[in-house]
């Protein structure tokens, strides 16, 4: 007995258009967060953490399994970035774009730290495949990202990027990442940033009153 013989021919048919429907959903929401390279929707978007602030402290063990503290990299600048999924096309050519340049940064005393939500066993993976020789952290349950004020959709983080001076002071955030030239774009801020000891963000001076 086929399906239509049992239920109908009215109602297989339903039957047959509301799965394909609900796979076609599922697909196209695969897609939409496999290659995360546009702004969430409206209702996804999340305030970062605005240039001038203190960046917020965190501890997490990576992927290569050497724990992490951002305080403990106060001297170096800290190129913190987030991005949505390991693996995916956007995400590999922002994460090789600082792998290329990676001796440059180095130079330019920077560390470059990558942080999504996937688990560290993802992290080694992506790095292994890719010779990735910067940190992967693990921030399954978006406790970094929410003290950076970056939001998420569908479980993935936005891309964003902060710069972090040698102070320990936001200086530059990218919160519309375009990931082909992304690093060269980091490379090229942190040559404008003060020198060793000065603050990249000055404190508003206030005169004294007459």
């Amino acid at each position: 007995m086929t399906l239509s013989d049992s239920l109908g021919r009215p109602t297989a048919l339903l039957l047959c258009l509301a799965l394909f429907g609900s796979s076609y959903a599922c697909s196209k929401r695969d897609e939409d967060v496999s290659s995360p390279t546009d702004p969430l929707p409206a209702g996804a978007e999340s305030r970062p953490i605005h240039v001038g602030q203190p960046a917020p402290d965190f501890e997490a063990i990576a992927h290569s399994g050497q724990k992490v503290r951002l305080s403990d990299l106060r001297g170096k600048v800290v190129i913190l970035y987030f991005y949505p999924k390991d693996g995916t096309p956007g995400c590999t050519t922002e994460a090789k774009g600082f792998r290329d340049q990676h001796q440059s940064l180095d130079r330019a005393g920077a560390v470059v730290i990558g942080v999504s939500t996937q688990d560290n066993t993802s992290h080694q993976e992506f790095a292994n495949r890719y010779d990735l020789p910067f940190l992967l952290l693990p921030d399954e349950d978006a406790t970094i990202a929410q003290a950076y004020g970056v939001g998420s959709v569908l479980g993935f983080t936005k891309r964003v990027t902060f710069i972090i001076d040698r102070q320990g002071r936001i200086a530059k955030v990218y919160d519309r990442v375009s990931p082909p030239g992304h690093a060269k774009e980091i490379l090229d801020t942190i040559g404008q940033l003060p020198p060793d000891g000065e603050p990249a963000v000055q404190e508003p001076k206030h005169e004294d009153a007459p």
